[in-house]
Formats: structure tokens, sequence, C-alpha cells
């Protein structure tokens, strides 16, 4: 604009100076074009030889941890920079990275590093960058779009259930063989004397260099049962809102450890949170877990084990949202199939009605055990009570937990 305004001042200075051939306006003209000039030299090569770099500490966190990311900007050529402005355009919410610099000399380098608060679950995209620089005085400008992106993912937030038993002791679905097998498996019973024809790989070196003589591991059965979280997330039982726009708070206000306050008040948010609690549960203590949820798309990941079935099952967690149409009776029909005699199955709910209740009690009939996790819509907006769904549960000895907006989520599932 600046430039545009320059440009035809110099130009009806010209004219002017033409046409009356006085001296004073000729100078004036050749001055002002001499500005323009150098304003577009200047400018032509603001952005000549900058680089930025962008380095993400972590691609995945949680809700309620922190984003960190460095950005550099280097000068590699062997004119000074007057001034450069770098513009973000990042999704995730509260993540300001944009900066404006001052005076970056031939070879030098600038760079800030930039710790957001994540309080949305999801996957997120970093950049693109949009570069700017031009001459001293603002009369040119040039932009230059650096469409490079990386992304974070930002799983729910999950807390620990210290206290919480397995469900092979907790639900009546979950059978476990303890008996010695010649199978390598995940389950150490104990150690014994070497034999002839004992793998190497099995040999217990601690024991061994205790006692001066080789030991072999000996190994049991794992538990035969599945454990499935069934995440119920159809549209029309889930209350209280997230705001689309909720900015995150400065690193300077942000709470030290995390707490409830994480979450925002919605029943959705409480359900992800309890799955991603649960499941994180199961498999530290060696389960094989699975995860069922029709929400924007059907979601069905098979029980296994391991850290890398905790980042898949976090992974999906993080991007479902409760926009379903199935309601959780339909769900239980259409995926009863998966569920085979002595699997376990938590159902997380916030729905009131009682239709569902007549698949879960054929599914027990079957041998499947199973748990619920209600939460209570009225806590969270308008909404209903479950306290029939928590009656009729109880009647049928369904071990039942529930859970309001502002409960402690860990001690709530712990009981």
């Amino acid at each position: 604009m600046h430039g545009r305004f320059l440009i035809g001042v110099a130009a009806l200075t010209t004219l002017l100076a033409l046409g009356s051939g006085h001296p004073l306006l000729a100078r004036l003209a050749w001055t002002l074009w001499g500005f323009i000039g150098v304003a577009a030299l200047l400018t032509w090569s603001a952005l000549r030889g900058v680089v930025i770099e962008r380095q993400t500490r972590t691609a995945r966190t949680e809700v309620g941890g922190l984003m960190e990311e460095t950005l550099r900007v280097t000068n590699r050529s062997w004119l000074p920079k007057l001034w450069l402005e770098v513009d973000d355009d990042s999704e995730l919410p509260g993540h300001r990275a944009s900066r404006a610099l001052a005076s970056l000399g031939p070879g030098r380098s600038r760079s800030w590093t930039v710790r957001t608060v994540c309080r949305r679950r999801g996957v997120f995209r970093l950049g693109p960058l949009t570069l700017a620089g031009g001459d001293p005085l603002g009369i040119f400008r040039r932009e230059q779009l650096l469409s490079e992106t990386a992304s974070v993912v930002v799983f729910p937030r999950s807390w620990p259930l210290t206290g919480l038993e397995l469900p092979t002791g907790y639900l009546s679905g979950g059978q476990v063989i303890r008996r010695r097998t010649d199978t390598a498996t995940s389950n150490v019973r104990g150690v014994r004397g070497y034999l002839p024809g004992d793998a190497f790989s099995r040999v217990h070196w601690p024991t061994t260099a205790r006692r001066g003589q080789l030991h072999t591991k000996e190994f049991e059965l794992d538990p035969v049962a599945d454990y499935w979280i069934l995440l119920d997330m159809e549209a029309a039982v889930h209350t209280g809102q997230v705001e689309a726009d909720e900015e995150a708070p400065s690193l300077w206000d942000a709470p030290r450890t995390h707490s409830d306050d994480d979450l925002p008040p919605s029943s959705e948010e409480y359900a992800v949170s309890a799955a991603a609690s649960l499941a994180r549960h199961f498999l530290s203590a060696g389960r094989s877990v699975g995860l069922i949820s029709h929400a924007q798309r059907r979601v069905v990941v098979q029980p296994d084990r391991g850290e890398r079935q905790i980042l898949k099952l976090l992974g999906q967690l993080a991007v479902l949202r409760a926009t379903g149409r199935a309601a959780l009776s339909e769900v239980l029909a259409a995926e009863s199939a998966a569920l085979t005699r002595h699997s376990s199955l938590v159902v997380i709910t916030p729905s009131t009605s009682t239709r569902w209740l007549a698949a879960l009690h054929e599914l027990r009939l079957r041998g499947v055990g199973s748990m619920a996790v209600l939460l209570e819509p009225n806590s969270f907006g308008a909404g209903g009570s479950v306290d029939t769904v928590a009656g009729a549960l109880a009647a049928d000895r369904v071990p039942t937990r529930r859970l309001r907006k502002g409960d402690p989520v860990g001690p709530a599932l712990v009981g």
C-alpha cells in the first residue's frame, strides 16, 4: 500500500516537473524515484538466503501436556536483513510461533522455543510458515510461503488406575489358565536348573551368575481372554460442549501437574479419557486389549499387547468424535461376533436407555464378562439420569462405575 502510494506521488511529481520545467520539482521527482529504487532493491534481496528450520521435540503428547517446538531463522547471504516476520499458520490451539525479527546480520541465526499446553485431543497441523521482509521504511513488502508442514498427535488425557483389579478377577468372563508350558510366553513362572536341549535364549543370567550354574526360565500359559473396550459415541446421548476456539493458557499460567481440570466439560471427553485410562491400565499389565466404537466412522481395533498397541488405541481415541448415529444396542448387536467366550467387555456410555441391556445380558450368557462405566448426562448439561440403567446392571450383577462432571476420573474408575 505504501509502495503504490509513493509510486503514485513520484509519477505525479514527474508529470508536474515535465509540464512546468521547474527544477525543484525535477529534483524532488529524482529523489522519490531514488528512494523507490533503493527500497525495491532492498526488498528484492530481503528474503534471499534466508532459511527457516523448525524442530518439534515430540510428535506425540496428551491433553494437559506440553508441545515444544524450536524455530531457527538463518541468514546465509552476505547482505544483512533489516527486518523479517515469521507468520505461523498452525492448527494447534494456542500455539503462537509467529515472531518479528530485526537486524539479522550475514551468517547469523536467531532461534526461539514455543511451549504450548495442549487442551484438545486430536491431530493438528504445524505450519505452513509465511516469511516476510522488506525495506527499512516499510515501503515495499515481500512474502514467501514455506509450505512444509508437520503434525502433532494429542492423545486423550489418561490417569493411573492404581488399585483397580485386572478383569481376570474382576469380571466373570476373565478366566485364566495357569499351568506350565514349553512354549515361551510373556509370563515367567520361575527358574530351574539347565537341562540339555534348553535354548540359551531362555537362560536366566542373573540366577546363573548368583548360583554359579546355568538356570533357565519356565513359562506358563497366557490368559485366554481378550479385553474389549466399547466406547459409545452416539451423538444423541452425549451432552456438554467443547468450544472450538478455546485458547490454551500461556506457559506461565499452566499447571505444573496434570489435573482433572484439563478435561473440557463434556461427556464425550470424559468417556474418551476413561477409555484411554482403562486401555493403559490393562496393557501395562500385559493384557490383550481391543477397541470398538461407532463414531464418525466404524472403528474396530483387534486385541493386541505392547507399546505399539497402546499407541494404536490412543491414536484412534484422539480423533474419535461423538457424531455417531448407531445406538449402543445396535453396536452391541453388530459387533457381538467379535466377542468370544471368556473375553471381557467394558462398556463406556452416557446412555439413559435400557434397550442395550438385553444385548449385554445375552453376551453374558455366552460367557462374555462385562463391566459398565456410566457417565451422568445431567451433570454435563441438559439430559436424564442413568439411575435406572445402574439399577438394572446391579440386578444383573454387572460391575458398574459412575462418572460425573468434575469427578476425578482415576478414583471414579477404581471405585
